[in-house]
């Protein structure tokens, strides 16, 4: 396990199971407000952007200052689903071990920073990470610069970087940034979706993710 030195977790569809409540809670939004509700495709397809410019995404042609109140409305739906929220079977003990083989860990996310860290705090996981990057103090992907942080910070080079996560905002944003990607078939975005883009592997599940790097890492 040494031919990547920084590994790089999206975390909601890629370590939280969360994609379901996600969705549900933009359509929640939506239907508070009146809006037309997004499909489950495209609430789904936003997931691991930025809320707002997922908000743009999702409900295409809502005026501008209607946005920040739409974002009012998910939060309050999604905080009082979170809680309840698991961790993918086997992903603290995948995230356990690549820490004690000695990877440098961290985690690019579309959520606000307020978000990650109660995620991290919550979920145990908090102590196996050095370094997070998050949509609220970075260009949201699949911009590069999450990546360009983490890797100036770990001093790592694109080569010896792999960003894993389960959307095609992941992968794309590896590949502006000149990274590997892998991409995981359990969460946002289907799997032909994700081949599309590339990435070195694509895993079905935790127990996949697990075996390619211990063989490819």
């Amino acid at each position: 396990m040494a031919n990547f030195q920084l590994i790089v977790f999206d975390w909601d569809g890629t370590l939280l199971d969360s994609t379901g409540a996600i969705a549900a809670s933009i359509q929640a939004a939506a239907r508070d407000l009146g809006i037309p509700e997004p499909s489950d495709e495209r609430a789904r397809h936003i997931i691991g952007l930025g809320l707002i410019d997922a908000l743009r995404y999702a409900m295409p042609g809502l005026p501008e200052e209607r946005y920040a109140e739409v974002a009012d409305r998910y939060r309050h739906h999604y905080l009082s689903r979170d809680q309840d929220l698991m961790l993918f079977p086997g992903a603290t003990d995948l995230i356990k071990e690549l820490a004690e083989s000695g990877f440098e860990l961290a985690v690019a996310t579309g959520k606000s920073r307020r978000g990650l860290d109660r995620a991290l705090t919550v979920s145990g996981l908090g102590k196996y990470f050095q370094a997070t990057r998050c949509a609220d103090e970075c260009h949201s992907k699949p911009h590069p610069q999450m990546l360009e942080e983490l890797m100036a910070t770990f001093e790592a080079t694109p080569d010896m970087t792999l960003m894993i996560g389960d959307t095609t905002h992941d992968l794309q944003m590896a590949k502006n940034a000149g990274t590997q990607s892998l991409g995981v078939a359990y969460g946002a975005h289907p799997k032909e979706m994700l081949v599309a883009e590339a990435p070195i592997y694509c895993a079905d599940n935790i127990a996949q993710l697990a075996a390619w790097l211990r063989g490819n890492g």
